[in-house]
């Protein structure tokens, strides 16, 4: 059975490279109209860019339906235009993927500012829960909706040194995939989440040396790091209502059995 996504609309945040990226290609695929939302900064989250664009300009090329935003994720009221850009445009809302978010640097606590402590935080827990909130008032209107938030392996094993605060802000993430669900699903809402192992991405070309990659690859079972088109599948499965429509407050472990080793 081909899973399809016509006459849905999905909203990606972080959609400009990597993980997001892909989403954003493979549900345009199979035939979601996309918000592309994308600062298009650096992997630490600063700058800007026209990674959005390029990203819509692919889809378009391969026939799909897109539209870019490049609002920052931790700027409420950008969030909230995006929301309303999608409606704007489409006139609903199916499916959010709370994709964006960055380590920021390695910190470990005897030098972390406040500054990057609320920097990681707003990049990854804040930007997941006020877009989620953001999109569930149409969500609630519709009484239709579906999130996928983007954890990671490091919410529950609590990373490695220096990224204790990243590992907290997306334990969060986690923690609201489950703690809305009660409040969500009367209203036909569902909310679960991917959790990426370690997938070679530019996120780990900045913050992992490359020994300390293979020293990784060589403890998972599989013995391979993950790619960003790895976590395609997971996300494609958790969008389906055919597919997945009795499954809410989970998250769902991408790491090739990193938790086993």
């Amino acid at each position: 059975m081909t899973i399809r996504f016509d006459d849905k609309v999905a909203i990606i945040t972080g959609a400009g490279g990597g993980i997001g990226k892909e989403h954003a290609l493979e549900l345009a695929r199979r035939g979601a109209k996309v918000v592309v939302n994308d600062l298009g900064g650096t992997v630490d989250g600063s700058g800007a860019s026209d990674a959005a664009n390029e990203v819509v300009d692919l889809i378009k090329s391969e026939g799909g339906e897109a539209i870019a935003n490049g609002a920052s994720v931790t700027d409420l009221d950008a969030v909230k235009a995006m929301v309303n850009q999608a409606m704007d445009e489409w006139g609903r809302i199916d499916i959010l993927v709370n994709n964006a978010g960055t380590m920021v640097g390695r910190y470990q606590l005897e030098t972390i500012s406040e500054k990057d402590f609320l920097k990681i935080f707003d990049l990854n827990a804040k930007s997941a829960y006020f877009a989620t909130k953001s999109a569930c008032t149409i969500f609630k209107k519709q009484n239709y909706g579906n999130i996928i938030n983007v954890s990671t392996i490091s919410a529950r094993t609590g990373g490695s040194a220096g990224s204790s605060v990243y590992a907290a802000s997306k334990a969060f993430v986690s923690g609201i995939t489950r703690s809305l669900v009660s409040e969500l699903s009367p209203y036909n809402i569902r909310i679960n989440a991917i959790s990426p192992g370690t997938i070679t991405t530019k996120f780990h070309e900045q913050y992992s040396s490359p020994e300390k990659l293979e020293a990784t690859r060589l403890k998972i079972p599989m013995k391979r790091l993950g790619s960003a088109e790895d976590c395609v599948g997971p996300i494609i499965f958790l969008s389906s209502q055919t597919m997945s429509g009795y499954i809410t407050g989970q998250i769902l472990e991408v790491n090739g059995g990193q938790f086993i080793s």
